[in-house]
């Protein structure tokens, strides 16, 4: 496939984790990809893994609750590729867990910050060039947390952008039907992934809800937790025309764990 014939995706948080993993699937399966993300070493590490196995990236930096910066790195993407055909919206944090008395308005508001307006803003700045190219698939990478599951101790703020991105995965599907955009969802429970670094538990053992379950949390593997190459299977299949007919859906990815609470 030349560099002319190929579909465009643009991955934010693509350095690491879910982020990182979808942008290798998207380029294994001939798609040129946009790596957004605010560390460039770590995307530079994944444009060099994308180039070693004979694909095509482009490094964006940007901050996704930056309006200008995610509107100046989408138009460089598509300047580069030409079109856009496929968003995956990863990017987030899990922030602070903390009891709702506890909980700062600042910490708060980081998180939907970066969660919920940055989903917004990347998807802001696509939808134009997704029109252009007659149609295409938004994938937001949501969680079990606020949508099927709300036993995290201490995470309303973190469920609350993770129930706001379905409800807007939902809308939008709507809305961009009729440009052949899809809209949908991917809900992962317990991937290993690096964002327990960038969270910060505080008075846990003041909002757990004190159920365990003997054989672990996860019944299909017995409490091993799910891959990122897991979830960037699912996103991959969403982004490819072999889902043409699903939108507005949620896909929880969480080998039965969210059954369980």
């Amino acid at each position: 496939m030349t560099l002319a014939h190929r579909k465009v995706a643009l991955v934010t948080g693509a350095g690491s984790g879910i982020g990182r993993a979808a942008a290798l699937h998207l380029a294994a399966a001939g798609f040129s990809v946009g790596l957004l993300g605010r560390t460039e070493s770590e995307l530079q590490a994944v444009a060099e893994e994308i180039k070693t196995a004979s694909g095509s990236s482009k490094v964006l930096l940007a901050d996704v609750s930056d309006e200008a910066a995610m509107r100046h790195a989408v138009a460089a993407l598509v300047e580069d590729f030409g079109r856009l055909d496929v968003v995956v919206a990863n990017a987030g944090v899990n922030g602070v867990w903390a009891p709702i008395d506890e909980l700062k308005p600042s910490e708060w508001d980081d998180t939907i910050r970066i969660n919920l307006r940055g989903t917004y803003l990347t998807v802001h700045a696509s939808v134009p060039h997704l029109k252009a190219a007659g149609g295409g698939s938004i994938v937001i990478v949501s969680s079990i947390n606020g949508t099927r599951t709300f036993t995290s101790p201490g995470a309303t703020a973190y469920s609350v952008t993770k129930a706001g991105q379905l409800a807007m995965a939902q809308q939008l599907a709507l809305e961009l039907g009729r440009h052949r955009i899809r809209v949908n969802a991917v809900c992962p429970g317990e991937i290993e992934t690096a964002i327990d670094e960038n969270t910060d538990i505080r008075g846990r053992e003041k909002t757990e809800v004190p159920v365990r379950f003997p054989a672990g949390d996860i019944p299909v593997t017995g409490g091993v937790a799910g891959s990122s190459d897991d979830v960037a299977a699912l996103i991959g299949f969403l982004a490819s025309d072999a889902s043409r007919h699903i939108t507005g859906t949620p896909v929880w990815i969480d080998g039965g764990q969210g059954l369980l609470r």
